[in-house]
């Protein structure tokens, strides 16, 4: 692959919130483990386990678990969202809503970290928390974009539901589906064919966010900048995320 078609590849990669109802197949799932299982860890570790889920009793309890309505449930997450500072404009995140659920996503795939590797880390590394804990963390970041990247290639469409990994879901969820203790939830990718297109991706310009050598004062973002940026790539989020499903590609 040349660097161009990486490029592309890269930039067509989306957080999508609807699918189509259409199966995906078992082939397609494989091929996206595979790609992940090839990802960078520190020291060779391959901490990664995953769990792929179908069944829709399953599925339907994953997502009870993940947005059950209690006070720090959703409506909880509504009202600490609308005290958020007057300079942001749009306060209600639309993931909030109900309709931007991901539970119709024909697959989840839950990507999980054995902590167990930690222990064939050199000592230096093992002993110490923060490295140890920045390498485990890593290596799993790593596994989770390879999947996000490789559904790409596939035509398929993902969304990444970090609420997963929260105190009171990862408990749950780790019950829910025989979880031993040594293993730890990293992150679920919902996954299925898109029924909608995103829009184009908003970005920050290159030449804002490279330094040369150093960090120079000059090359720092103000303030202002910086919220004003939060406002814009805000908006964006908001806007991509309330897209309704496009008709025209439920066919």
């Amino acid at each position: 692959m040349d660097y161009d078609s990486f490029l592309e590849l890269v930039k067509a990669r989306r957080s999508i919130r609807r699918f189509k109802p259409d199966a995906v197949p078992d082939e397609y799932v494989d091929k996206i483990i595979e790609a992940a299982r090839w990802a960078p860890s520190g020291f060779n570790s391959q901490p990664w386990e995953f769990v792929v889920i179908r069944d829709k009793k399953l599925k339907d309890s994953v997502v009870q678990i993940i947005r059950p309505p209690r006070p720090t449930g959703a409506s909880g997450f509504s009202k600490i969202e609308d005290m958020c500072e007057a300079w942001m404009r749009q306060k209600r995140h639309p993931w909030l809503d109900p309709e931007m659920e991901y539970q119709n996503a024909p697959v989840f795939i839950l990507l999980f970290g054995d902590t167990r590797t930690q222990l064939g880390l050199p000592m230096v590394v093992r002993y110490n928390p923060y490295l140890r804990q920045s390498i485990y963390i890593s290596s799993l970041a790593n596994a989770f974009l390879y999947m996000h990247m490789a559904t790409t290639t596939l035509g398929l469409a993902s969304q990444w539901v970090s609420l997963v990994a929260s105190p009171y879901n990862h408990c749950a969820l780790k019950n829910l589906l025989n979880i031993p203790n040594e293993v730890d939830i990293y992150d679920m990718m919902a996954l299925g064919y898109p029924a909608y297109k995103s829009r184009p991706k908003f970005m920050r310009p290159i030449g804002k966010m490279v330094h040369h050598d150093y960090f120079g004062e000059k090359d720092f973002r103000t303030e202002e900048e910086v919220r004003d940026f939060i406002r814009r790539t805000r908006a964006w989020v908001f806007a991509n995320h309330r897209r309704g499903v496009d008709k025209s590609m439920m066919r």
